[in-house]
């Protein structure tokens, strides 16, 4: 039977629930020390003065380390196979830990703190005194802020971030004055925060070479970008890449986080070196959200025009997203909007404000989920201005080729979805006009939204051990951070291989693997798959050579064309009977295992179609008008990813995704002091996640049909589309509830004033 397309339970799942799964924070190894944090006190200014003494004379203290007396660190690079990493645009930071006087946001590392235990690190870190010279720090984003315009998102070339179609500036503006029909918003978004279970953790050590001329380290980290960063600290450390070795076997949650190259791991690494010791940095939920990452705050001015029949002419969208003083990173809401309807005229830009505030970085659907919230909030409401049903317009503008380049899809099942979805959730049952349906007290909605997400593919590699025992192992330096990896990718190698699943082990989390890219923009599957094919097929055809060599083989000189691969065995196509096991090839020819390695990259398909995953989020919610409290009553969503590989991870992924959605439309929010820099909703009791209670009847459907144009069993990410398009479904059904449109998020009890249906009727939108 095969593997793929059966709701396998995770394979890891036993050894995550019993303990037997090793996360980062929990390994204990020889000679380990602990590190504790210092963060600055001050948004911005320069270190005048750090009295370290009181610290290095508290119990256990081995070493204090500050900008004065830390090892010298090399600058990293600009950029990194392709991505962009210093700059505006770029995903990095532009400073390094410990390397010099200048504060840049609160809670900053100015000191770290080495001590024989967890608690002695602790105590001593509250003893060091550091004296600033503050300078007036810039928190707030605002129209008078100083802003610039990158060019690109990551520096890819085909990541524009100031584009137009159908003419330049003034033309697509004069299209969307001339429109009959026109709608023109600003929508603004919080900081949200990833929250991940695990909080980021690193062991660093350093163990001399035999030549005694260089050293080797080693970090175990919460790290989902191994070869990446990799790269990076041997950059920084001056030394060969091989002498870097990065292990990360288990994550416990990042959804963006825990990605790209944060300064914490170099920090822990340069304790370790500094003191000779295997160094614990462990940070707290507090420290998550000031040295961890976060989703940029944005402002998206959205204006959109159409004909009086409902099509769409021209579409406006700007975006205004802040960053830190040291990065230039930026959040790409314009994305999706060049691709997701038939836009004739289009304008998209993008400005970045640098801010004395921590560092943004991509979060779960980075520029899809904001700007698919302010895309389809717009389209709601230029539906109902033109008088049509929301699905009908966004039926009426279906893009069916991409829209940016006009290149045909890989596959396209949209219209199924939308039909579906609409079944799920009762659609005919919606009157046209808002705040007609009640349910007792509370005043009832439905609202939809469509979503998309990216299908990317990049270059990755595999390794296949197959023994004499007729077991696999498969190794490639992926990433597991709790969305299924170790299972599915277990899966897919069972068929490639033509073996049980249970003989099969994937391994992943160790730079020493093959290569594998970044677990991010939900390309793992599709990346990683298609190396597992390639090696599958080397290793086949090693054991069909052996076999058809072997005269006392049943398929000795078969032609490898005719040979085919099943349960262990191989066979001839026109004669199954006729066949030989694996284990009694390896055997006869006394081999105990061979080894394939197996390579694959974007292929020419990636030039010839557009990919993409594609689906419909419908939403019933029921409001409070006197609490101002909303209540999610359901939310129906069907999506169009390819092949399915497994229909349980693939379910919890997409509950999952919805999940972060309902966040984003209802409670997330992290706020600064406006005055300090400092983080006033710095752990869970405050930074409102969805619990249980908050969270609905939840179905989602896949139509499960393979992509042709995708390498291996056609399947496609579905990591982050769950949460695209589901903030905008909710308080679209906000507004069908209450007939008031909010345009902030999220729509806490506080904003939500409902009005009697009386006062309704002038009230204005807010």
């Amino acid at each position: 039977m095969e593997s793929i397309g059966q709701p396998i339970d995770r394979l890891d799942g036993r050894l995550k629930v019993t303990g037997g799964a090793r996360y980062t924070a929990e390994l204990d190894l020889p000679d380990l020390v602990y590190g504790v944090i210092v963060g600055s006190t001050v948004p911005s200014g320069r270190i005048r003065q750090v009295d370290a003494a009181p610290a290095e004379r508290a119990p256990g203290v081995l070493k204090v380390l500050t900008h004065e007396n830390a090892p010298r660190l090399l600058p990293i690079p600009a950029e990194l196979s392709g991505i962009r990493l210093l700059g505006d645009g770029g995903v990095g930071e532009e400073y390094l830990p410990l390397q010099a006087a200048q504060v840049y946001f609160a809670g900053q590392p100015v000191a770290f703190v080495v001590a024989r235990t967890f608690e002695q690190a602790r105590h001593a870190a509250t003893l060091v005194r550091v004296e600033y010279d503050a300078v007036a720090p810039k928190l707030v984003m605002n129209a008078g802020s100083m802003a610039t315009r990158p060019d690109k998102f990551l520096g890819r070339p085909d990541e524009a971030l100031q584009a137009t179609r159908g003419g330049d500036a003034a033309a697509v503006r004069g299209v969307f004055d001339a429109s009959p029909v026109r709608v023109s918003h600003t929508y603004t978004t919080p900081i949200e925060h990833h929250s991940p279970l695990e909080m980021s953790a690193t062991i660093a050590l350093w163990v001399r070479m035999p030549d005694r001329a260089s050293a080797q380290l080693t970090l175990y980290d919460t790290c989902r970008n191994l070869k990446g960063n990799q790269t990076i600290l041997a950059q920084v450390f001056g030394l060969p890449t091989a002498n870097v070795r990065i292990v990360s076997q288990f994550i416990g949650g990042a959804f963006g986080a825990k990605g790209f190259q944060w300064n914490t791991p170099i920090l822990c690494a340069l304790a370790a070196k500094a003191t000779g010791r295997t160094v614990k940095l462990v940070l707290t939920r507090q420290q998550m959200f000031l040295l961890a990452g976060q989703r940029a705050a944005t402002e998206q001015g959205y204006a959109i025009g159409a004909e009086a029949g409902g099509e769409i002419r021209a579409v406006l969208h700007t975006t205004r997203t802040h960053s830190s003083a040291i990065s230039g990173y930026i959040e790409p809401c314009g994305r999706t909007t060049k691709i997701l309807y038939s836009l004739p005229h289009l304008e998209i830009s993008h400005e970045l404000v640098r801010l004395n505030l921590p560092t943004p970085c991509p979060m779960r659907a980075p520029g899809e989920a904001p700007g698919t919230w302010a895309q389809e909030t717009a389209m709601d409401e230029l539906a109902e201005k033109l008088g049509m049903d929301p699905l009908t317009f966004r039926l009426r503008n279906y893009a069916d080729v991409d829209p940016e380049n006009g290149k045909p899809w890989s596959s396209k099942h949209l219209k199924e979805c939308y039909t579906r979805g609409a079944e799920l959730i009762g659609w005919d049952r919606r009157p046209s006009q808002p705040r007609r349906m009640r349910e007792g007290q509370y005043l009832v909605g439905y609202g939809m939204a469509t979503t998309i997400y990216p299908a990317g593919q990049r270059g990755a590699a595999a390794r296949i051990i197959l023994s004499a025992d007729g077991s696999a192992v498969v190794r490639s330096a992926t990433h597991d951070q709790g969305n299924g990896a170790y299972t599915i990718l277990a899966q897919v190698a069972a068929d490639a291989l033509g073996l049980p699943l249970a003989r099969v082990r994937f391994e992943l989390g160790d730079s020493d693997f093959p290569q594998a890219p970044p677990a991010g923009g939900s390309a793992t599957t599709v990346s990683v798959s298609a190396a597992i094919e390639q090696a599958s097929t080397q290793a086949k055809r090693q054991l069909m050579e052996l076999a058809v060599a072997e005269v006392s083989s049943p398929l000795y000189s078969a032609k490898l064309k005719d040979i085919g691969a099943s349960n262990g065995r191989l066979f001839l196509r026109s004669d199954p009977g006729r066949g030989e096991e694996y284990t009694a090839i390896l055997r006869r020819t006394q081999r105990k295992h061979i080894t394939a390695d197996g390579e694959a990259k974007p292929g020419p398909e990636r030039e010839a179609f557009s990919f993409s995953s594609f689906g419909a989020v419908f939403a019933k919610v029921r409001v409070d008008p006197e609490l101002g409290t909303v209540r999610i009553a359901q939310v129906a969503g069907v999506y169009d990813v390819g092949r399915v590989i497994n229909p349980k991870t693939t379910r919890s992924q997409l509950h999952g995704g919805i999940g972060f959605g309902i966040g984003m439309a209802l409670t997330e929010e992290t706020i600064y002091d406006s005055r300090t820099g400092r983080a006033v909703i710095r752990d869970l009791a405050d930074y409102h996640i969805p619990s249980m209670a908050d969270t609905p009847l939840i179905t989602v459907e896949t139509l499960d049909i393979a992509d042709p144009q995708i390498p291996g069993p056609g399947a496609r990410g579905l990591g982050e589309i769950g949460i695209v398009g589901t903030a905008a479904a909710i308080t679209n059904a906000v507004y069908h509830a209450t007939g008031i449109r909010y345009r902030s998020l999220p729509l806490t009890p506080a904003k939500m004033v409902v009005p009697t249906a009386a006062e309704s009727r002038n009230t204005a939108t807010t």
